[in-house]
């Protein structure tokens, strides 16, 4: 008779847990792991601003970075009960020192509630000093994060960088403190910036049936024309309404607006090809993508042959975006481009070549749908217009009503 030990063994040395073996109670014991609950949690983006070299008339104010402390707040879409946060030095050229950094509740400017404050540390240290060209991600800690609310992120700084890496279109005020204030209640005589410095993400634990949206463009989607503090974006209107919708309840929405950039070429940040792997593949729970993109690359071109090269490169380049965000399950919608009219952007043979990039977003079948932002914010008498009654005055750009309208008009059924 076969001895059975010598089967048990090879089950045990095979790592082999089955829970269905008939007759054989001790399975249950020896293989205890057939009983453990396996996570059904995930890491899920929830905020996120697109880092670039910030340009010298955007740089921090005096008394600067150095030895004092930075208050900033982000109004995150979905929430959780435990997050971590990204930062970044990608874009200086010398390093940045965290001596301290402390997350709290907001309550409005550059106050937040003492009795919510945590620390924030990396590979367990409280202090951190990124190098040049990298960055880091703070350990997870417990934080009782509400869908959309103010969330203020306190760094106390060392020595820093004479460049900043950051994101000047914040429409956000940002409060700096002389010396180390970190856990003051309200800063003593802080001074504004409506800047973002070397702050880049925050994620949180989400159920498994969360994901993010991640919407990817220009000024546009990164809000001028929006109201500072309001967060009244069009992505910030998407994310309150699919919050506010049951069964789209736990999807995110991380804006990756840059303004003044380009698709094809470095403009005003990388361009979107060059950070398409780090802003949208290398996010978190990611399982949309919407590019709203092209006008600048259309809007500085010199004659009708070159904007029509450029629109022929505007479409190469979102399908091999659309290529790439496929093979990570990632769905992609794209958004036509706004008219522009009377702007400063304006001639013919722009409009010819948006025709033809719009054309091409609407009916090449590429895209897993279309957003057409540009039927639902021209004139419907003269197409080339944007409504007259939704720009900030420059004929380019949403006001805070044309922002409204662009989030509203997004059929919530594509998330679903």
């Amino acid at each position: 008779m076969t001895d059975y030990r010598f089967y048990l063994m090879k089950f045990i040395k095979l790592k082999m847990r089955t829970c269905l073996f008939p007759g054989f109670l001790f399975f249950l014991i020896v293989f205890s792991g057939c009983t453990e609950k396996s996570s059904n949690e995930k890491w899920v983006g929830t905020w996120v601003t697109a880092p670039q070299l910030v340009e010298p008339h955007n740089m921090p104010p005096e008394p600067g970075l150095t030895n004092n402390t930075l208050r900033q707040i982000a109004r995150v879409s979905i929430g959780g009960d435990s997050l971590r946060i990204r930062f970044s030095n990608e874009f200086s050229t010398s390093p940045v020192t965290m001596e301290n950094v402390q997350i709290a509740v907001s309550k409005g400017g550059h106050e937040i509630d003492a009795e919510t404050i945590k620390k924030l540390t990396f590979n367990n240290n409280k202090k951190i000093t990124m190098q040049p060209g990298t960055a880091i991600t703070s350990d997870p800690v417990a934080f009782n994060l509400s869908p959309r609310m103010d969330l203020a992120i306190t760094i106390a700084f060392g020595e820093t960088s004479p460049d900043v890496t950051g994101h000047p279109g914040s429409r956000t005020t940002s409060f700096l403190a002389v010396g180390n204030q970190v856990s003051a209640a309200i800063f003593d005589e802080p001074v504004k910036a409506d800047r973002w410095y070397v702050i880049n993400n925050i994620e949180v634990k989400a159920p498994e049936s969360a994901g993010s949206i991640v919407t990817l463009g220009n000024s546009i989607t990164d809000g001028r024309g929006s109201g500072t503090n309001k967060q009244n974006r069009w992505p910030d209107i998407l994310s309150e309404r699919l919050l506010n919708n049951e069964a789209t309840k736990n999807i995110g929405v991380l804006n990756q607006g840059i303004g003044g950039n380009c698709v094809l070429r470095p403009c005003l940040g990388p361009s979107m090809l060059d950070r398409f792997e780090r802003d949208v593949l290398q996010q978190s729970g990611v399982r949309w993508l919407i590019i709203l993109a092209g006008v600048n690359d259309l809007g500085q071109t010199p004659d009708s042959t070159i904007a029509s090269k450029v629109a022929d490169e505007l479409i190469k380049a979102y399908d091999s975006m659309i290529v790439k965000a496929h093979e990570k399950n990632i769905k992609v919608y794209g958004a036509t481009i706004l008219p522009f009219g009377e702007s400063f952007y304006y001639e013919d043979y722009r409009e010819t070549a948006r025709n033809k990039v719009n054309d091409w977003i609407r009916n090449s079948g590429r895209f897993d749908a279309v957003i057409d932002f540009d039927k639902e914010m021209r004139e419907s008498d003269n197409p080339v217009m944007i409504l007259s009654d939704m720009h900030d005055g420059d004929f380019l750009h949403p006001n805070e009503a044309g922002y409204q309208r662009m989030g509203e008009v997004i059929d919530l059924s594509l998330f679903n």
